[in-house]
């Protein structure tokens, strides 16, 4: 599930490449030890080719208090990934005569603003214009509590509209909470019954559910943000985010389920086609998610310190899925890893070295700096023995010292090259960069 996160830029970089016919695993494995060990990332990987399991891998733990390794097997919540599932209900619904794309929501919430405008192609497209509920300023007081239907619609009813429905999309989790209610209203069962029944038990996934099940629950990861140290995090009750981002699964699992999918194993071609259509970058339930000259799609998700991402690139019949408790590290830089070991493009492992400077040295660095044309300006301050960064209107983030005059913020994907001699800062991220003045 998407919740308010921080991010300066986000970019996609392309070039040309070629599948490789071997994964180097023992690479991968390294790769994914080194993040575990500089405390970046914990949980599980896993990859197929033509609809085989070739990579499983899990590293860090399930429990950090109790010291319980995470295994292969071990449960993540995997935020809005679980709005693919959802969007693959919805659609044997419409295979079902349940439901239409052209179905108004007005036959289900007559009272939300703009009902009878808005369609369930609306919903699963994020061209609805409903707000999105957990950008709310007081959704953190509530998220942990138990709501019922009538709860989330007040809420939802109360955020309003955003813009005319089918006039452009924009991402809002209040879409795939009302099509797990729709789910709810037609198919006469829980949620939970309605995704066992028709994904879970066909496809035989041994780990996957919706919300938390007391018999599964000694299988289940606890989730962790990192400061100085990995920190516990809340959970969300899964009766606020729904189908929009209530499922739990393993990363095996999600790669089972993903193939099952782009090989029609749950839904017709049309339906397939249906979901696969971008209209301004939203599909039905998936993303774009191409990397360089290979076309790739899939969904990623957030909730509490958990992140997951299922991707599937057709030609080659390959297929991945990350699920995480823990990660001080941005999963756009897993995935792009992971990408390229699949298609045999040199890599690195990161050595997460750092270097300790003086205070004289580092207050060289301090002090506001801006550029023509970026819409913010990025504040340096010093923090005992390092630094911190500042855009306007966001939160500080705490920086890595990499070298005398390099430093990171690896949750982003952000590195800082300062230039003393030009009263200068590069910013570099995703394969771009922009170089700043200091004021």
């Amino acid at each position: 599930m998407r919740s308010i996160i921080y991010i300066i830029l986000y970019f996609i970089s392309a070039t040309c490449s070629v599948f490789s016919q071997s994964i180097d695993t023992q690479k991968l494995d390294a790769y994914f030890e080194t993040l575990s060990k500089h405390n970046k990332f914990m949980g599980s990987v896993a990859i197929s080719k033509n609809n085989q399991i070739l990579y499983e891998k899990a590293v860090g733990f399930r429990n950090i208090e109790d010291s319980i390794p995470a295994l292969t097997t071990t449960v993540y919540s995997i935020g809005s990934v679980s709005k693919t599932f959802t969007a693959v209900l919805i659609f044997k619904a419409i295979e079902q005569n349940k439901i239409h794309l052209t179905t108004t929501v007005d036959v289900f919430f007559p009272s939300l603003p703009q009902a009878k405008n808005i369609t369930i192609e609306n919903l699963l497209n994020h061209s609805s214009g409903i707000a999105n509920f957990t950008d709310t300023i007081d959704y953190l007081t509530w998220y942990t509590q138990k709501k019922s239907e009538k709860e989330m619609l007040e809420i939802i009813t109360s955020g309003g509209s955003d813009f005319k429905p089918g006039t452009k999309n924009a991402y809002s989790n209040s879409n795939y909470v009302l099509l797990s209610y729709i789910l709810e209203h037609i198919f006469g069962k829980k949620y939970a019954e309605i995704l066992d029944i028709t994904i879970v038990q066909p496809l035989q996934l041994k780990n996957t559910y919706f919300g938390t099940s007391a018999i599964r629950k000694k299988q289940e990861a606890l989730s962790y943000t990192y400061t100085d140290q990995w920190n516990p995090e809340p959970d969300t009750h899964a009766t606020v985010p729904m189908g929009a981002g209530a499922i739990k699964s393993t990363a095996t699992d999600l790669v089972i389920f993903t193939n099952a999918l782009f090989n029609e194993k749950l839904i017709h071609k049309e339906s397939l086609k249906q979901m696969m259509t971008m209209t301004n970058g939203y599909g039905s339930g998936l993303f774009d998610y191409s990397f360089q000259n290979h076309n790739g799609i899939g969904h990623d998700g957030a909730i509490d310190g958990y992140k997951s991402i299922i991707t599937y690139f057709d030609k080659e019949g390959l297929t991945y899925a990350v699920a995480s408790n823990a990660m001080n590290y941005k999963l756009d830089m897993i995935s792009a890893t992971i990408s390229k070991a699949l298609f045999d493009i040199a890599y690195e492992i990161p050595s997460f070295v750092t270097v300790v400077l003086t205070p004289e040295q580092l207050d060289v660095f301090t002090g506001t700096y801006s550029a023509e044309g970026l819409p913010f300006k990025i504040t340096i301050a010093r923090s005992e023995q390092s630094l911190t960064a500042q855009a306007t209107g966001q939160a500080v983030l705490p920086l890595e010292t990499k070298s005398k005059n390099i430093f990171t913020f690896d949750k982003a994907g952000i590195e800082l090259i300062f230039m003393s001699e030009e009263n200068s800062m590069l910013l570099k991220q995703g394969g771009n960069q922009f170089q700043l003045q200091k004021e």
